[in-house]
């Protein structure tokens, strides 16, 4: 029997620069849950979820904005399992060093504030980033205390993190949440790769990654940009699920934009090409150790 791989489909994205250059990114709650069943229908068992302000695009993240897209994919007769993003309301911006001031687009919140909609919505997954990092002029704050609350308060909902890992040292950030029992079992790493913050994407780094994993984890990973698809053909051979999406990647070949159903169809054919066959929902859940949420 081929081995069941699992396809996310990371729907929108929480940047603004790529609004400018894909007119069709979902914004509203309803073009976003659309989508993402599209994605859903073309064979991606999991979608990874952001919210943007309806009328601008900009990110969000807004509660009621999570309510809607949720209650449309629940209300759906398309089963697929929800994954919303807490990776917003984290980022610090400084103005200046000395002396020390912050920056008013800072958006940094405390562990309730970046995933309230995560405890109240339930879904069955949502990220955690396991590493505080720079993005350009941009600081991501994940601090121990920050990830301790965040995984606590996933925990009590009976959310279960996706650990998203940018470099080796957030897997050892993640191992430590695991040795305190804040993460049950079995933990779920994601590789975020390609960004141009921290590892390339590339197989040595997929290889160094998953060395250090603990014993008996699920992972997978993405690339981003021209390395979307590339990744896809590394990481299944290497006993890894798949993400693709818009979020990271807006081009189904050079020069032509795509949908996010097409990029989980090309996705799929690179799976099964390969000998592989890409996993139902209900199969997504048993290899994660998730109930159906709703």
């Amino acid at each position: 029997m081929s081995r069941k791989v699992i396809v996310t489909c990371a729907v929108t994205g929480g940047g603004g620069a790529v609004l400018a250059k894909h007119p069709n990114i979902p914004k509203t709650p309803s073009q976003i849950a659309e989508a993402a069943l599209e994605a859903a229908k073309a064979g991606a068992a999991i979608v990874h979820i952001h919210v943007r302000e309806p009328d601008t695009g900009a990110p969000s993240n807004r509660i009621e904005l999570y309510e809607q897209v949720v209650k449309k994919l629940r209300d759906a007769a398309t089963d697929v399992i929800i994954n919303l993003t807490c990776g917003m309301d984290g980022e610090l911006e400084l103005d200046s060093l000395n002396p020390l001031k912050i920056r008013k687009t800072s958006t940094l919140k405390d562990a309730i504030g970046r995933c309230s909609h995560a405890v109240k919505l339930q879904p069955e997954l949502s990220t955690l980033d396991c590493g505080t990092m720079a993005f350009g002029e941009r600081i991501f704050v994940a601090r121990m205390s920050d990830l301790r609350q965040m995984a606590a308060l996933m925990r009590e909902a009976g959310v279960k993190p996706e650990l998203e890992c940018f470099d080796l040292g957030h897997i050892e950030v993640a191992k430590k949440l695991i040795s305190e029992n804040i993460i049950g079992s079995p933990p779920l790493f994601q590789f975020c790769l390609g960004t141009g913050y921290g590892a390339p994407a590339v197989p040595s780094a997929v290889q160094a990654m998953r060395e250090i994993l603990p014993f008996g984890a699920v992972w997978g990973g993405f690339g981003c940009g021209a390395d979307e698809m590339p990744m896809v053909g590394q990481l299944v051979p290497m006993g890894g699920h798949v993400r693709v999406g818009l979020e990271d990647n807006i081009y189904l070949r050079r020069g032509l934009l795509a949908s996010n159903a097409e990029l989980v169809d090309n996705a799929v054919g690179i799976i099964e090409r390969m000998g592989a066959s890409v996993a139902t929902p209900a199969e997504a859940r048993s290899i994660l150790g998730v109930k159906k949420r709703g």
